[in-house]
């Protein structure tokens, strides 16, 4: 047997060694952190189970079993059965609306005996093996307006279901799958008309309705009489008009209809309107207090004070990154955030030289996750962004985000071994 055969039957010869470095310190690193953060003098057992740390050391070992297993399946399986695996999720996150366990005003666990799974994790998974199996097919002309309305659906079900359960964080995030649509042929309008509408929404919290109404009327004015052939423009200007005030006007109801209180309030905070260090906003400001206490090169590993002593809620989980601040610094956070950086940008070069269309797309589907949670989780870290709940990848506590993660990486490193097959 020669050398490329012998390679050929190693299932592990061909698999990206820069992703599984990258995912190994990133999932160890965050380990050592959950520890820090509910480190214990009098009592530190490593295999304590009643501990994060004790359970999160099962669930890593968990994805390192269920990694070797995806290695080891034959890769044709992914694609042809994307749709049963994306319906099998559905049919859970349906299900978790009748029968779920609500956490923290979020209905969206299943409870399986003394293990609580979270399917909308895993849904995020489902979610991109469909549309990439859907958008690779050879058939699919990404052109035609029936094929994006069947990709935007196939990303809007599963975000409404969890947006059900009131986990509007996780729904949130199934947004970012916009970029891998941009990759297969999105106008850029699409993209830019979706920035306006963001900043459009949070002015309309800040600045008075009427006020932002006109001052959008004063730009389309100034924009049509910029331009030469104004008679095709003035059905465009004056449908924009009307598309925006009606999305200025509606700003109230979904900010007191679809968001929760507790959102709401963290919103209010981000944006100046309401102060609450004790209160919706205390969290986060804990949270910067542990970060800039770390100064440039960290107060050193189990030495944070702010971690110590339990100042900031939720530090192992959402909040794992202050940790990493305190205790790392400027310097360790800076090492973090380059790591991530590092894992999305490896992604989306090995997606580019995929053969197959399927795994080029699901390739951009993981990359656009992983940078969802990335930023927001950092953004609300450090009170650029309102909290929502959003873990961070392989480092925050959490059997089904690590779990979810790690299949969603595992799975991308398995087609990209195989790249030179038909898939």
């Amino acid at each position: 047997m020669n050398s490329t055969q012998s390679k050929y039957h190693n299932p592990f010869a061909q698999t990206d060694k820069i992703l599984l470095w990258i995912y190994f310190i990133l999932v160890i690193f965050g380990w050592m952190n959950i520890y820090a953060a509910v480190y214990d003098e009098t009592h530190h057992n490593l295999f304590d189970l009643q501990t994060n740390y004790g359970r999160q050391m099962i669930w890593i070992a968990a994805s390192f079993v269920i990694a070797i297993m995806i290695l080891l399946t034959d890769v044709k399986i992914f694609n042809s059965f994307a749709f049963l695996i994306y319906g099998i999720f559905l049919f859970l996150l349906i299900l978790v609306l009748f029968i779920g366990k609500e956490i923290s005003g979020s209905k969206s666990w299943l409870q399986i005996g003394s293990l609580s799974l979270q399917p909308g994790e895993f849904a995020k998974f489902a979610t991109c093996l469909a549309l990439a199996s859907y958008l690779g097919n050879i058939k699919r002309n990404f052109s035609k307006t029936s094929v994006k309305i069947v990709a935007a659906s196939i990303i809007l079900i599963p975000a409404l279901i969890i947006l059900a359960q009131n986990e509007t964080g996780s729904a949130l995030v199934f947004l970012s799958f916009i970029f891998v649509l941009f990759r297969e042929g999105l106008s850029v309008k699409v993209l830019i008309a979706a920035a306006i509408i963001a900043v459009l929404f949070v002015l309309a919290l800040v600045i008075n309705k009427y006020i932002l109404i006109g001052l959008c009327a004063l730009i389309l004015i100034l924009f049509y009489l910029s331009q030469r052939n104004r008679k095709k423009l003035i059905r465009i200007t004056i449908g924009i008009f009307i598309a925006a005030s009606s999305l200025i006007f509606s700003v109230d109801y979904v900010f007191h209809n679809v968001l929760q209180p507790h959102q709401r309030i963290r919103i209010n905070v981000l944006l100046g309107k309401e102060t609450d260090k004790k209160g919706a906003g205390y969290n986060v400001y804990q949270s910067m207090i542990a970060i800039g206490s770390g100064g440039f090169w960290g107060k050193g590993f189990l030495k944070g004070t702010q971690t110590k002593y339990n100042y900031v809620p939720k530090q192992s989980t959402d909040f794992i990154f202050c940790t990493i601040g305190e205790e790392w610094g400027f310097m360790g956070s800076l090492v973090v955030i380059g790591l991530y950086v590092g894992l999305m940008l490896r992604i989306l070069q090995l997606a580019e030289r995929q053969r197959s269309a399927f795994s080029r797309i699901y390739g951009y589907g993981v990359a656009s996750l992983i940078f969802a949670h990335f930023a927001i989780n950092i953004g609300m870290t450090i009170g650029l962004l309102p909290v929502i709940g959003i873990p961070l990848p392989f480092v925050s506590y959490g059997g089904s985000s690590i779990l979810a993660f790690s299949i969603l990486l595992f799975v991308f490193i398995k087609l990209d071994a195989h790249r030179h097959d038909i898939i």
